[in-house]
């Protein structure tokens, strides 16, 4: 059996370290916040950059507006708010005045999913990453755990372009040793398997770990192969993956519909058709509660991304 632990450090905290440690070496790096610095613990970079940081208030269009503006001037901006703020509430500015304008903007939606917990289903914003990966131009990334986030973010910083970063604030399930690397755009395989493959991205990586031993241990051989990003796709990661399994699972904390599990789904089908089946948010709104509830409710749960490949191993057959 595994030996789960959770990261030392919650992953707002590995957030404000990566934003100080580049800001260091960087002048254009800024923020622009929109009341929620305490959140993601930007108060930390603005304790040491004043002059570089920004809060608008709870004006998360206006926020969007400021930073393209930024960043026209050739500056940097992180912009940060809860993911349903970042995304739904300020969709027109992120699409024209950043995307259209083709600005280089970096937006951090926290609390993804089922993570706003207690904050019941109007925080709760599934369609995130369906609105941000449809937006042309847009980066969508999702690290699993501290490790992951810091070595992925001087990528997206140096990437020139418009990047969504989907952030758990808290505390993660340890997945990652310090010495783990990570390329922008690319998977990577946590598990080589030969029955079928589980692509994860977010939390529901170590449920796909979780499930993958447990299948294991009935004779089913899962790979697991984390999508960290999500928009531009690994198609190339996934049609080898897939090739060898013959089915794929997708598992998101999202709507399985237009997400991670349509972004596979559409790879798959155009160039190497074998069954699909998604572990996702089905077509209703979020409630209040704790993760382990509402895994369990939104069947988010590592026997529930069993019990999908287990399906599409005999569709196989």
């Amino acid at each position: 059996m595994m030996n789960w632990t959770r990261d030392e450090h919650e992953l707002r905290l590995a957030y404000s370290d990566s934003l100080i440690e580049c800001a260091r070496t960087d002048g254009r790096i800024c923020v622009v916040e929109a009341d929620l610095m305490g959140s993601s613990s930007a108060t930390r970079f603005q304790k040491l950059y004043p002059e570089r940081t920004i809060d608008v208030g709870v004006a998360e269009a206006n926020m969007i507006g400021v930073a393209a503006g930024l960043a026209a001037m050739g500056k940097i901006p992180f912009t940060h708010t809860f993911t349903p703020f970042a995304t739904r509430r300020c969709c027109d500015q992120v699409t024209l005045s950043v995307a259209y304008a083709r600005l280089n903007v970096k937006m951090v939606g926290s609390d993804p999913g089922i993570c706003a917990e207690l904050n019941g289903g109007t925080h709760m914003s599934f369609e995130d990453v369906a609105i941000m990966r449809n937006i042309p131009g847009m980066v969508v990334v999702e690290p699993v755990d501290t490790v992951q986030l810091k070595k992925l973010f001087p990528q997206i910083v140096a990437h020139d372009g418009p990047v969504y970063l989907r952030l758990f604030r808290k505390n993660a399930w340890k997945i990652f040793d310090a010495d783990a690397e990570f390329t922008l755009g690319k998977a990577c395989t946590l598990r080589q398997g030969r029955d079928a493959t589980i692509f994860a991205t977010g939390m529901l990586v170590r449920e796909a770990l979780v499930a993958a031993e447990q299948l294991a241990g009935e004779g089913v051989d899962a790979e697991v192969v984390n999508i960290h990003t999500i928009k531009p796709l690994d198609e190339q990661a996934v049609l080898e993956s897939v090739s060898r399994t013959g089915c794929c699972v997708t598992a998101e904390n999202a709507f399985a519909a237009n997400g991670l599990g349509s972004a596979i789904a559409d790879c798959i089908c155009a160039a190497r058709p074998c069954p699909v089946l998604r572990v996702g948010v089905e077509d209703r709104f979020g409630e209040v509660g704790k993760l382990d509830y509402l895994q369990a409710t939104l069947h988010l749960t590592a026997e529930d991304i069993a019990e999908k490949v287990r399906l599409a191993v005999a569709m196989k057959g």
